[in-house]
């Protein structure tokens, strides 16, 4: 049995699905990812062969397979293979307690599950704060995690605003993506100027119209602070 077999078979066990933007590093082991890239090579090397690539004696493509498989696991989709980055909570309590709204601008690169096509842009996530606080680089590096995978942007939104509540145990929440992707900028349409925008909201950030006002707001100012810079 092959290593990529051996796993699915873990998560068959665990009951845990294995779609390209799902994380599946709780049945991962040490050694898993260093073979699944060996077994990834063989499995490129083989595309590289189906397209009439001469990787035996191209410069340019020898290696190639082993590059791909690295870039796939250890990289693009690094977020379905590593576990989510650790973000130690502090008390957010007495009269210091912050009951305000942050917004955080993270940068973030994925990759469209349809056509492996890269997908660029950035995240405003906004929050009104609960009873407990996480760092603020750590909004940005839970985003990341969430998009280095096969994913939807449609989704990615879902994924981040779902894994900062289960950090911060926050009701009130904003996702903001904008973000070009590569399937329709490199094929199909070759829409250069496409750009996509997907907002999920909950609690406040969706019934209450001021603090989806306040929300949006930050985002033009963050926008225009990027654009003078």
């Amino acid at each position: 049995m092959n290593k990529s077999e051996e796993i699915k078979t873990r998560l068959e066990e665990a009951g845990i699905r294995s779609w390209a933007g799902d994380n599946i590093s709780d049945v991962l082991v040490d050694g898993d990812k260093e073979a699944l890239i060996e077994e990834a090579t063989v499995a490129f090397e083989s595309v590289l062969d189906s397209l009439v690539i001469d990787r035996h004696n191209d410069p340019n493509s020898m290696g190639t397979g082993k590059r791909l498989a690295k870039m796939y696991i250890n990289e693009l989709m690094a977020g379905r293979y590593d576990p989510m980055p650790a973000a130690t909570a502090f008390p957010n309590d007495g009269e210091d307690r912050y009951a305000g709204m942050l917004v955080v601008r993270s940068e973030l690169t994925s990759m469209c599950s349809h056509h492996h096509q890269i997908v660029k842009g950035v995240a405003y996530i906004g929050i009104i704060a609960a009873d407990k606080l996480i760092g603020l680089s750590k909004y940005t590096r839970i985003a990341q995690w969430c998009a280095e995978r096969g994913t939807l942007q449609e989704e990615l939104a879902n994924d981040i605003v779902r894994e900062i509540q289960k950090a911060t145990d926050a009701e009130h929440l904003g996702v903001y993506i904008q973000a070009t992707h590569g399937c329709v900028e490199n094929r199909g349409v070759r829409a250069h100027s496409s750009l996509t925008q997907t907002t999920v909201l909950k609690g406040a950030f969706k019934d209450d119209p001021g603090t989806k006002k306040e929300f949006m707001d930050n985002i033009k100012l963050q926008q225009q602070y990027s654009c003078d810079k």
